[in-house]
């Protein structure tokens, strides 16, 4: 395993900011990792990468126990935190090859490793500029090119699109499915379509215990026996037909002429649908399956948070 979280554990004072959780994490796999705030996102994140000590249990990274090996531990991650800390007064690449100095890479290694940072990051037009005079999207691409530069196995970062405008998060998130391809991705975020856009596993944590360790599809497939329909027509129709069909729980009328039916989960009535709209001749416009969004699933595994 890449990553692995073992039975941890972070108390502040009688505060159990972290209580028990344990899920690992592939090499090659992104990870969302959610959870209302304060609900011990940033702390576990934080113990990954070795800026706080677990009260109980330890994170493994790469083979690495963050307590019993700490240095080995941080050269195999790649860290942005929420509030991306940047020295503004340097100039891009003058920061990069600062980094890239602090994790050993001199001479030519550095060089060639930054310009490859600058390109992947797409800083190339800015590289010549002072950081603070760079907008946030391009304080975040250095961020991420910081985190990059000694190339390591795992990257962790902490909410990487926040503040960004549409634009800014799109470029953000490709950055960072392309980087997932051959890396480990633990990124935590609350926009969820981010989650379902570029993630494969989803960890969930509320008030610091684990509430859900899935893939993405799982969760989002839930433990439902129903599953929903919806139907448009051109037209007002008789929803007691649609009643008649074998498995259809309920029917109602969202809007328009769409209407919404409730069946059983391994029924299939979209054929029937069919028939019965051309034996009595409603146009029909539309037919699709309602699928549980993730923001769903989220506020019924984080209720009272």
């Amino acid at each position: 395993m890449s990553v692995e979280v073992k039975n941890l554990t972070k108390v502040f004072g009688i505060q159990h900011a972290v209580d028990n959780i344990s899920f690992t994490v592939e090499q090659g796999q992104i990870l969302g990792f959610l959870g209302p705030n304060g609900a011990g996102k940033s702390t576990t994140m934080k113990i990954a990468t070795c800026y706080l000590p677990p009260s109980a249990g330890t994170i493994l990274v790469n083979g690495h126990d963050v307590v019993q090996e700490p240095l080995a531990a941080r050269r195999a991650v790649g860290y942005l935190p929420e509030h991306n800390p940047l020295y503004l007064d340097m100039y891009v690449h003058e920061y990069l090859q600062f980094t890239a100095s602090v994790f050993g890479l001199k001479g030519k290694a550095a060089r060639v490793r930054v310009q490859e940072m600058v390109d992947l990051c797409g800083l190339t037009l800015e590289q010549g500029k002072k950081i603070g005079a760079l907008s946030k999207g391009y304080r975040q691409r250095v961020g991420l090119a910081q985190a990059l530069v000694h190339d390591p196995p795992v990257l962790i970062l902490d909410e990487p699109t926040t503040g960004l405008d549409p634009n800014q998060i799109v470029e953000i998130r490709a950055l960072i499915k392309r980087v997932g391809q051959n890396k480990t991705v633990i990124f935590s975020t609350h926009i969820m379509q981010e989650v379902t856009a570029i993630c494969d596993r989803v960890v969930i944590i509320n008030r610091g215990k684990l509430v859900a360790n899935s893939d993405v599809a799982s969760l989002q497939a839930g433990e439902r026996n129903e599953k929903v329909t919806l139907v448009e027509f051109e037209q007002p129709v008789e929803a007691e037909a649609l009643l008649s069909i074998p498995g259809v729980l309920q029917v109602y009328l969202a809007q328009g002429y769409t209407y919404r039916v409730t069946s059983g989960r391994d029924a299939d009535i979209r054929s029937s649908v069919f028939r019965i709209a051309a034996e009595r001749n409603w146009p029909l416009l539309g037919l699709r399956q309602e699928e549980n969004s993730l923001e769903k699933v989220f506020q019924e595994l984080t209720k009272g948070s």
